[in-house]
């Protein structure tokens, strides 16, 4: 029962109609606020003698012999040394030896994550096949053979996640606990109901690096990231704020980016206005078309969901997947319109230059000559492609 309520709530914050009284609290409460102090990249929030980290929903917890986890489902379980016992009052499935050694994995932020901390060789199986990835770590860890994809998300075979033989699957998905734990596979859920905020996207490898040993990567990642944040703060202050959406219109939905979301927040930090602002939820939340085409009206900028690798190659491809959008104001000449290539949903590793690429595109004013490598603006027209890119 623990493990269906924990899925309802994600089914729940998934299917919302919109934003409910309770989700109506100002996403501003959980703005990263930039002091000089904390930009300071020696300061990163985490000592470990301290014996306690949190990081947004996620927390460790010093023990004696061993770490207690507290991961984004709620669950507590114990980190241990590898070949030292393992504490009383936990069962097999909720204890993970220390350092990790082979992984299963979901997420492409949690494979990028792995990378930070030089433990992309422990990823042993994927729910996407390789033709899905675009960075070479993984493409060659499938050509050797080291990595195996292991179905879809939604239907995962269970049986090839055994044979690889994980010390632990990372997953968004609670749902998979039951039979994992079946199985005799820890999982850790590293998703929670809401949307990631800024300081959690950060600071989320700090949480991570315990599980392999690698503090010290962790800390040199979010040195450079908020050295990156600082960095736009100093462009950006003081120049005119463009209004900015982030989401699209599907078939039964539309889903956009809500204003405790990590990018809504990089939007605000960087002297913009984003229009979704007042939503709370999680990411990619449902709210109204009535809404959705009332921001667009107002708004200078939008950031499609849909990558350029779906034919989004310009405006007019984009009002051809979705005419209702025709009311944008970023899709007539007037505005702007920026989608996504599908390396960029696989970059979290580069957090500092997706940073820095967002706050580009909101202020080219500030960064001349500025080159995009992880999004696209699109033409008004269709134009014939040349990089070949898809």
């Amino acid at each position: 029962m623990k493990y269906l309520s924990l899925l309802l709530i994600l089914l729940l914050s998934w299917l919302s109609l919109g934003c409910s009284s309770s989700e109506t609290q100002s996403a501003a409460a959980t703005r990263l606020e930039l002091t000089d102090e904390n930009v300071d990249p020696q300061n990163t929030a985490y000592d470990g003698s301290a014996g306690f980290l949190n990081v947004g929903e996620y927390s460790l917890i010093k023990k004696t012999g061993y770490t207690e986890v507290h991961d984004g489902a709620g669950r507590t379980m114990a980190l241990v040394p590898r070949g030292q016992p393992h504490p009383p009052g936990f069962e097999p499935t909720m204890v993970i030896e220390t350092p990790v050694q082979r992984v299963a994995v979901y997420s492409s932020f949690d494979v990028a994550m792995l990378n930070v901390l030089g433990q992309a060789d422990t990823i042993v199986a994927l729910t996407s096949p390789p033709e899905a990835w675009h960075i070479d770590y993984i493409k060659e860890g499938y050509d050797s053979g080291r990595i195996v994809f292991v179905g879809d998300s939604g239907a995962v075979d269970y049986e090839l996640i055994k044979a690889q033989h994980p010390d632990m699957v990372m997953t968004w998905d609670p749902s998979i606990v039951p039979m994992m734990d079946t199985l005799g596979i820890p999982v850790l859920v590293t998703s929670t109901p809401v949307a990631t905020c800024l300081s959690t996207q950060i600071r989320f490898v700090e949480f991570l690096a315990p599980f392999f040993g690698e503090e010290e990567k962790a800390h040199a990642f979010y040195g450079r990231v908020r050295k990156s944040l600082a960095d736009i703060r100093a462009k950006t202050a003081g120049l005119p704020k463009p209004k900015a959406m982030w989401g699209d219109i599907y078939e039964k939905r539309v889903l956009v980016e809500p204003g405790n979301a990590w990018v809504a927040e990089l939007i605000g930090l960087a002297q913009s206005d984003y229009l979704f602002d007042d939503v709370y939820g999680t990411s990619c939340i449902e709210v109204s078309i009535e809404r959705f085409l009332y921001s667009g009206r107002d708004a200078d900028l939008y950031f499609t969901y849909r990558s350029v690798g779906q034919g989004v190659y310009s405006k007019e491809a984009l009002l051809r997947i979705n005419p209702l959008l025709e009311g944008l104001k970023p899709l007539s000449a007037e505005g702007r319109a920026l989608a996504p290539r599908p390396v960029y949903s696989q970059s979290a590793d580069r957090l500092d230059e997706l940073l820095t690429e967002i706050a580009a595109i909101l202020h080219p004013e500030a960064y001349p000559g500025y080159e995009l490598k992880y999004f696209v603006e699109l033409p008004v027209k269709d134009v014939p492609r040349t990089d070949g890119e898809s």
